[in-house]
């Protein structure tokens, strides 16, 4: 009896340094991305990069592979499911094609400004959007900015929405903003960011839509003649974990990953914040025509699009999110 005792004693000691010896192994993240280099996305990845490495004394390294090096984002969310990927910060569409929750926070007109988008994901809306996440294998580590988005073209400024009918706009693999497009009579296409400045060049379309420091890191207004302020979508960038490669981690790990988040979060906001508002200055410099625009009629012609999406399968989610930014 003795002797079984001794027996578990060493299994049980031989466990547990097996456990510590496998906490303090190195460990190799790749952290993938599909703006431009000269994005905050990309600053506050490696921001998030430098902090995991302090906080873990080196022993955890996480590489930064940007400019869709690793795919684009469809193909980055099927790898973080697989546990292919570890980390991505990713689109808003390319996320709600998995998770539809996301497309709530797209809805045309939402938010006043990007401080008012971070108040209500920062709040219920985003623990229950963090929630639905985590069920579909997608762990969220922040929520990233990927600012309000205004519209460009080759052709004419876009004024009021009958300006947009039968021009061809790029947009995102996101239906809602398909779905806005639509709605002001322009025919939506969807290509890769990583494509886009090749198809407005070529006119394979007449134009499209980002954040202004989008348009800037992708050098877009190079060869787009006109940049409508219509401020008709926010848009959010998830920063995601794959929950296979999560619940391999320690939790003393998962700890410095959400310290490191949490960080990387604060900066890639407020850069974000920063660039758009020096953006307007910088593209104008460039020689672009940039209008402000009466938002009224806009947000007129896009009313039926929260409609439609307030009538769809996660209608009550989107109502909660419509409710959360229009609360006083």
């Amino acid at each position: 009896m003795q002797r079984k005792t001794f027996l578990i004693h060493v299994l049980a000691l031989a466990a547990t340094l097996f456990a510590g010896g496998a906490s303090a192994q190195a460990i190799k993240l790749t952290l993938a991305h599909g703006t431009a280099l000269d994005n905050p996305r990309h600053t506050a990845a490696l921001r998030f990069a430098e902090v995991v490495k302090a906080k873990s004394s080196g022993r955890i390294d996480v590489t930064v592979a940007g400019a869709s090096q690793l795919g684009d984002d469809a193909a980055m969310i099927t790898a973080l499911r697989t546990g292919a990927l570890y980390m991505s910060a990713n689109s808003q569409g390319a996320v709600a094609n998995v998770v539809p929750e996301y497309a709530a926070f797209g809805m045309p007109f939402l938010f006043a400004s990007q401080a008012h988008a971070w108040k209500v994901m920062d709040g219920p809306a985003g623990k229950e959007l963090a929630d639905k996440s985590a069920e579909k294998g997608l762990i969220v580590l922040g929520y990233w900015d990927n600012g309000i988005r205004h519209m460009s073209n080759n052709k004419r400024p876009l004024l009021r929405p009958e300006d947009l009918k039968g021009l061809k706009m790029r947009t995102p693999p996101d239906a809602v903003t398909v779905d806005i497009m639509q709605s002001m009579g322009a025919e939506a296409q969807q290509i890769k960011f990583s494509e886009l400045y090749v198809a407005l060049q070529q006119g394979v379309v007449d134009g499209q839509e980002n954040p202004l420091v989008n348009i800037w890191a992708g050098k877009l207004h190079e060869v787009q003649k006109y940049i409508s302020l219509t401020g008709h979508k926010y848009e959010l960038t998830p920063f995601l974990i794959g929950k296979r490669s999560w619940d391999k981690l320690s939790e003393a790990d998962k700890k410095v990953i959400q310290d490191a988040a949490a960080e990387a979060t604060a900066l890639q906001r407020k850069l974000a914040q920063e660039s758009d508002e020096k953006m307007f200055a910088e593209l104008k410099a460039k020689g672009v025509q940039i209008d402000k625009v009466d938002q009224a009629p806009f947000m007129a012609a896009t009313a039926p699009v929260i409609a439609k999406w307030e009538a769809s399968p996660i209608g009550p989610f989107v109502k909660k999110v419509v409710a959360a930014a229009r609360a006083k």
